[in-house]
């Protein structure tokens, strides 16, 4: 790096911290912050517990902010200082450390960037996740299962935890479906940009001939609501199925009818767990799904209202991502248009610059 380019990377980082200063509204967030020392410091403030936790969790999240925001603001406008005066002395030492540590303030201010970009209530809670295998048989659910092992190893990059909800064995190899949560601050925040349907194309190694296979598996992801926001299911707009289930369990799980299923008639969203011996477990937890699906549904079609567009459906032929493994290698997505090499390491959980250009592509938008 040069001294061009590196005023140039200044001005842009400038210009990056200035627009997230404009969105975070700084200044805001401080006069909150006193109204909240001011409600706590009142005597009868730990009376109402539940008002009491929520304006904690919402004090929490502004000193988060602020947080990020100081180190990032104190960071750059510390480097600004340096590099004027070391230009002004042609100090070419101090300019050579600065240039070295230029990856880790961009780093910096790129964090403080997504972290504004998730400050939708919804992005900071844990986020529900199933993968469908297309059609294809072996090849697509082999695909989604390692779609679910690369989140799963992204979940464990990030101390994040996993409770499954439901899983299916596929017949020779690979999953029929699987759902699960990833718990964990802003873990919806994230996976959001995980959803929609991700092509896989390489050499089939299920194919003794060796050919070229394309494969593809959706993903759907929605925020695990709280009992705070109300989704009313009516009983007539549901269908509940029991079945067998199949897979881990025991044979106890196999010789009962513990596996639920249910249908929303009016939106077609179908969601079903097995993952419990007990059908009362099985139950809450696809119900637990069904209202976040809901909710989501519910979201997108608000949002699609006010962007003045029709709903769209995630169909087979809405592809966000695609992995090709043969003849090249590469990742590319389709929303921030970027291409990654690094295949082998994405693959295994190394996701998370993916996700976050996404975001900032996205918002930009």
């Amino acid at each position: 790096m040069d001294a061009y380019e590196y005023s140039e990377l200044l001005k842009l980082l400038n210009t990056k911290l200035h627009n997230i200063k404009g969105i975070l509204k700084p200044d805001d967030l401080n006069a909150r912050l006193k109204e909240i020392q001011e409600e706590e410091s009142l005597q009868d403030f730990w009376n109402d517990v539940e008002k009491a936790t929520k304006v904690g969790i919402e004090k929490n999240r502004i000193l988060g902010k602020l947080n990020k925001f100081n180190k990032a603001n104190d960071s750059l406008q510390g480097t600004n200082e340096l590099y004027e005066m070391a230009t002004e002395e042609k100090d070419e030492e101090t300019l050579e450390m600065l240039y070295e540590e230029a990856e880790e303030l961009e780093k910096l201010i790129k964090s403080t960037e997504i972290s504004v970009m998730l400050s939708n209530p919804d992005d900071a809670s844990n986020a529900i996740v199933s993968i469908h295998p297309g059609a294809g048989g072996t090849e697509s659910q082999d695909w989604a299962s390692i779609l679910y092992r690369m989140y799963l190893r992204w979940a464990e990059r990030n101390d994040f935890k996993i409770e499954l909800l439901d899983y299916q064995n596929g017949d020779e190899a690979g999953i029929k479906d699987v759902s699960f949560i990833i718990k964990g601050e802003n873990a919806y925040g994230y996976m959001k940009a995980e959803n929609g349907i991700h092509r896989l194309v390489r050499i089939s190694p299920f194919d003794s001939n060796a050919k070229r296979h394309t494969s593809f598996s959706s993903v759907m992801v929605s925020p695990e609501i709280d009992d705070n926001i109300n989704i009313v299911i009516e009983d007539k707009d549901i269908r509940i199925d029991t079945y067998r289930a199949s897979g881990a369990g025991g044979q106890h799980v196999n010789k009962t009818e513990s596996a639920i299923r249910i249908t929303h008639i009016p939106t077609g969203i179908v969601v079903q767990c097995q993952n419990d011996r007990s059908q009362h477990k099985n139950k809450d937890s696809a119900f637990k799904m069904l209202k976040s699906r809901l909710y989501e549904f519910e979201l997108e079609k608000q949002q699609a209202t006010k962007d003045g567009v029709e709903k769209s459906d995630n169909g087979w032929g809405h592809q966000i991502r695609s992995y090709v493994l043969q003849p090249y290698q590469q990742v590319k997505d389709s929303r921030s248009n970027i291409g990654y090499t690094n295949v082998d390491a994405i693959l295994d959980g190394d996701i998370t610059k993916i996700i976050e250009d996404v975001l900032i592509a996205t918002a930009k938008s």
